[in-house]
């Protein structure tokens, strides 16, 4: 180290000029703590018992729901019941275990909702539909008879099949299809009125029925008010493909005799038509968005049937429906020889008729309506015979 060099340096500083600045922390006052004290801990959120209350309040919710709906619907079937007459219940097969197990057999009868004077004291079917369940094979089986075909009526002698409802009501019709084919025993019956049911597919927001091909129809149930407008109206029109119809739509599709823009329709198209409909029908009615709205809609939805099941009964059809695999469904029909007896337009029925029955009672394999013969008997899988 150099003479006269220090071992450190001097730091020549200052401070700023000013005034010398202060903490501005605010001071914390000494905690004093008492001997044996614990920290005091932070509240939690209760989230288990939050999760329980609502958990219980859904429960009760849900609860409520479902017997509101089921009272609803109830009254409203409790009404269906009271007007089917008693002759009826006697006719028909007695059930053989619960339906939700075991194969049932069902008459459907409706009338096409023709109500005006030419024809308001007809009171015959336009639409004889039977349906069969079977739940251990998730399977639905569908048999139009034609109203037309030519048949023998137990008391009245040959005539067609729809004039048993205006001679004797919904009994002598099944006494007829007794006689017409032996061994299938029907368990239940329900009479519907097409022309009411449009309230109920309006209930429903509609139904999603597949058109499978263009629809030109004849002239029927003018939408217009004046004559010279509908004289210059082709017909009802709808395209091909899947679309949503209301209640007034639906019915008019359900109608339809004639197409002309494919001359082989007939009257067996328009009950694979109705078939359509009663099956998009059934799957709105089952569907979880009809269950929200049951407890509004409930009684309404079976104000246009007549029937034999109970509240029950037809929750465990819909629960069978609902299970049943569609493309699996088996459509079928009645057929025959178009004739003309006694001045009316008559369909004569053939031995494959029986074969059709067989079919339909799931005792031989389906085979589909012969290419070529539009009135012709037979089942297909999956879509109904056009």
């Amino acid at each position: 180290m150099a003479e006269g060099e220090k071992p450190y340096r001097l730091y020549k500083g200052g401070r700023a000029k000013g005034k010398v600045p202060r903490d501005t922390r605010p001071e914390r006052s000494p905690q004093r703590k008492s001997r044996g004290s614990r920290p005091t801990p932070r509240s939690r959120p209760r989230w288990g018992r939050r999760i329980g209350l609502t958990l219980v309040l859904v429960t009760l919710v849900t609860v409520g729901w479902v017997v509101a709906s089921y009272l609803s619907f109830r009254g409203g079937v409790t009404d269906a019941n009271a007007r089917l007459p008693k002759a009826v219940e006697t006719i028909l097969a007695p059930q053989d275990g619960a339906l939700i197990s075991k194969p049932t057999l069902f008459l459907l009868l409706g009338t096409d909702g023709d109500r005006t004077a030419a024809r308001s004291d007809a009171r015959r079917s336009d639409s004889i539909l039977l349906v069969r369940t079977d739940p251990s094979r998730h399977r639905m089986a569908y048999l139009s008879i034609p109203r037309d075909l030519r048949v023998d009526v137990p008391g009245y002698g040959a005539n067609k099949i729809n004039a048993a409802f205006q001679l004797g009501g919904p009994a002598l019709t099944l006494r007829t299809l007794e006689a017409l084919a032996p061994g299938l025993d029907v368990n239940h019956v329900a009479l519907v009125d097409f022309a009411d049911f449009r309230t109920v597919i309006d209930a429903l927001g509609g139904v999603d029925v597949t058109v499978p091909e263009p629809i030109l129809s004849n002239r029927f149930d003018c939408p217009y008010a004046t004559q010279a407008r509908c004289e210059q109206w082709e017909g009802w029109r709808f395209e091909q493909g899947t679309q949503e119809m209301s209640g007034q739509r639906a019915l008019i599709y359900s109608r339809i005799r004639e197409n002309r823009l494919n001359p082989s329709e007939n009257d067996l198209t328009r009950g694979a038509r109705q078939q359509d409909v009663v099956q998009a029908m059934a799957g709105k009615l089952t569907s979880v968005q009809t269950f929200t709205k049951l407890p509004f809609v409930g009684g309404d939805l079976v104000s246009p049937l007549t029937t034999d099941l109970s509240a029950r009964e037809l929750l465990q059809v819909g629960w069978v429906y609902r299970r049943a695999n569609k493309s699996r469904a088996l459509h079928c029909r009645l057929g025959g020889e178009l004739s003309s007896i006694g001045g009316q337009s008559v369909l004569l029925g053939d031995q494959e008729n029986f074969a059709v029955l067989n079919m339909f009672a799931g005792r031989s394999a389906p085979q589909p309506p012969p290419p070529g013969q539009p009135l012709a008997g037979g089942c297909i899988v999956g879509d109904s015979p056009g």
